[in-house]
């Protein structure tokens, strides 16, 4: 196979598949991974993919990041509505982490009357929940990105790692059922990993219109997820991956 074919059929693949990685690529094309590493590289180069740590994906599907002021707006109702679900999965005194978005913000509008220990890395939230007395707030510190105003950096991560709660309240950019959870931005990425890894149960709050979407970095697989609450307009087959996966899902 010549090197503009195979171009043109990772490309194909890539439309296909959305991401990929390197041994994925070279088993698929039968050619070593240092060929294939070449090939993003060329077409990276070329503005036809972006390259990722191990892979590449398709650049269509790559989604640059909204701000807090474009999405508060965006889906507020359904928003509204899956917090308010989320909110009933709530028990007195927990501990709970809250990520940061929109949908989470909503999240703890409903918490003020809890008896509960809240966790974020938002600074919504924080001043969200300030003032609510029956509520232990504590912070994770770190720097503050301020297009969504979320905490993250190794301070923050480290803090995450040293705590365990009963269950997280996760936001995302993406979620895709091949290729899983998926944020723009790298230090995003990685505190989103850490609070995966400090929950017992993790609940994935995310609209209809996050769902099919892949952003540039990958935070876990469906796998990870125990629970989805989304609205009425995700597509079924999207949740019947879910089920098989042994997710719970609800939607509203």
């Amino acid at each position: 196979m010549f090197t503009e074919e195979r171009h043109q059929q990772i490309l194909s693949y890539l439309n296909k598949y959305h991401r990929a990685s390197v041994p994925e690529l070279s088993q698929t094309f039968q050619v070593s991974e240092s060929t294939i590493r070449r090939d993003l590289s060329e077409l990276e180069q070329k503005e036809k993919l972006r390259r990722t740590h191990g892979g590449a994906v398709c650049l269509d599907f790559v989604r640059m990041e909204p701000t807090v002021k474009e999405k508060q707006t965006t889906n507020l109702s359904e928003k509204e509505r899956i917090a308010k679900t989320a909110s009933e999965w709530i028990k007195e005194k927990e501990t709970i982490l809250l990520d940061s978005g929109t949908t989470t913000l909503q999240l703890a509008k409903q918490l003020h009357s809890l008896n509960l220990t809240i966790v974020t890395n938002s600074v919504s939230v924080l001043t969200e929940l300030q003032d609510a007395q029956n509520i232990e707030l504590l912070s994770t510190g770190g720097t503050v990105r301020p297009q969504i105003g979320a905490m993250v950096g190794p301070y923050a991560e480290g803090f995450i790692r040293r705590i365990k709660v009963d269950k997280l309240f996760l936001g995302m950019n993406g979620v895709d059922g091949r290729n899983g959870l998926s944020t723009p931005n790298v230090l995003e990425a990685q505190m989103k990993k850490e609070m995966i890894s400090a929950a017992n149960k993790v609940i994935l709050l995310c609209d209809h219109s996050k769902i099919g979407k892949i952003t540039l970095h990958q935070v876990a697989s469906l796998s990870e997820i125990d629970m989805i609450i989304t609205d009425k307009s995700a597509p079924l087959s999207f949740l019947e991956d879910c089920e098989q996966l042994g997710i719970d899902v609800i939607t509203v």
